[in-house]
């Protein structure tokens, strides 16, 4: 990655960059190989944030179907971790895991859980077998005590096992449905299929372990007994450690990376949060094989304007990434990411892959439940890990004095709404425009890769005016 003219003088963020056009030999943007080149190595180079309000099992399992990777945060116990590993190795890598009901529950009951899936379905199962599907517009103007066999629909298209994609896909749109349970030889139920679903089977590779299941990570702090955690996370099957604290460059992350890198658990470590190059240094010579790069761009982070710490964040992953790299080993870039063009740009600079969080706390498949405001639009709320109600589950076993104490500590926002784009509601819809415009913007670079894309990528340096004629006026 080069400048386009002299390097500026100050540091950048993502708004303040735009990529510049090159001759290339990309035909087609499907073309473009989007495997991250790090030593988690997923097909699609985003991750879901350890965030609480951000990744639980429903959004680790869907990021690891569309090849990113989602990381349960490290303030859940770790008997609750162990079992949404279990299941998200479980999950069919092709298949969603549906949402099931019996007969004879109640829509009150039905209406708790539909949301939870972007599909907007439950299927209604007798014996193992599916006989009904019921949505949350078959539950609605509905008394909450009626049964759900009184509402669903029973005309069912069933699909198999095996199923290639296209032939899926046809038969949906052959019988005008959105979606179908699939059935294995013996009729039972074994997922669910949609339409966009079976699209995207053929366009996404899943990430996978060396079993062949689905890949999930998880984090761990630096207090406590780290490297009995780390190691019983992997013991469990976690398939990448994030060690995770605000401040990464300190003696405390140090001593806690070179104890868990001396275990040898056999799977990449990351660790973070740091904004410089010796920062990035000394995390990778501690046995980080990646480093997490962002101090306080994240949308729910309040630390620069409580304590003027911090960088803006496309300099910071210029500077580290090149530093990591020189020491084999790679940076993500964690934290201020809200279009998908920042996504290219943090890849251009040099990460290899991209960590969202806010973003992504708006989406059917965050742990959160789904509220709606005094306008009937559907949110959920999100919360920083460092807020006062992040550090109150952290510290649930201390004694109330010490609660307190560290509650008057924060450096995040304790409740924020984030809306569901009513466009694109679940986080595959979000991978879709990201992966959509990364795709043409290695493109545009003349890239088949991202290690490509780096070595090619011309930065340029714009206005805020310059960035305000890039986005659409449609209502100009």
């Amino acid at each position: 990655m080069r400048f386009l003219g002299d390097p500026p003088e100050y540091d950048l963020t993502y708004e303040d960059a735009f990529l510049v056009p090159r001759a290339g030999a990309v035909e087609s943007r499907l073309d473009v190989a989007l495997r991250s080149p790090d030593a988690a190595g997923l097909p699609t180079p985003v991750v879901a944030a350890n965030m609480t309000a951000v990744s639980g099992r429903r959004m680790a399992e869907t990021m690891a179907r569309r090849g990113g990777l989602g990381v349960i945060p490290q303030d859940i116990p770790e008997d609750v971790v162990s079992d949404a590993i279990h299941l998200v190795k479980q999950a069919d890598p092709l298949l969603e895991t549906p949402i099931t009901l019996a007969p004879t529950e109640t829509v009150g009951h039905a209406l708790t859980l539909i949301p939870k899936r972007a599909h907007d379905a439950a299927v209604v199962v007798e014996d193992g077998r599916p006989v009904g599907i019921v949505t949350s517009g078959d539950c609605a103007e509905v008394d909450r005590f009626t049964q759900v066999h009184e509402v669903m629909s029973r005309e069912l298209l069933t699909l198999s096992t095996g199923q290639a994609p296209r032939d899926a896909f046809d038969a949906l749109a052959e019988a005008h449905r959105r979606l179908a349970p699939v059935v294995d030889a013996q009729g039972e139920l074994a997922g669910l299929l949609t339409r966009t679903g079976a699209l995207r089977s053929a366009l996404y590779e899943p990430a996978l372990d060396g079993q062949g299941r689905l890949c999930i990570g998880a984090a761990v702090g630096v207090s406590g007994d780290a490297t009995a955690r780390a190691k019983a996370l992997v013991d469990a099957g976690c398939d990448l450690l994030v060690i995770d604290t605000a401040h990464g460059h300190q003696q405390r992350m140090l001593r806690t990376l070179e104890a868990v890198h001396a275990l040898k658990l056999g799977v990449p470590i990351v660790a973070g949060n740091v904004c410089t190059a010796q920062g990035a240094a000394d995390l990778v010579d501690a046995g980080a094989d990646i480093v997490k790069v962002g101090v306080g761009p994240g949308a729910m982070c309040t630390t620069r304007m409580m304590t003027a710490v911090g960088r803006p964040q496309l300099s910071s992953v210029v500077e580290c990434a090149a530093q990591a790299r020189a020491r084999d080993a790679h940076v993500w870039a964690d934290g201020g990411v809200r279009h998908p063009r920042d996504v290219a740009l943090a890849l251009a600079a040099g990460a290899s892959s991209v960590m969202i969080g806010s973003w992504f706390a708006g989406t059917y498949e965050s742990p959160g439940d789904l509220h709606t405001d005094a306008h009937e639009r559907p949110y959920k709320v999100s919360f920083g890990m460092a807020s006062a109600r992040a550090v109150q589950r952290r510290t649930q076993h201390d004694d109330p004095f010490e609660r307190a104490r560290k509650g008057l500590f924060e450096e995040g926002i304790s409740s924020a709404r984030r809306y569901l784009d009513p466009d694109a509601p679940g986080v595959e819809d979000q991978l879709d425009s990201i992966v959509a415009g990364l795709r043409s913007a290695c493109s545009y670079v003349g890239a088949t890769d991202l290690e490509a894309f780096h070595e090619h990528a011309v930065l340029g340096v714009q206005s805020t005016a310059g960035f305000v004629e890039g986005q659409p006026r449609p209502d100009s």
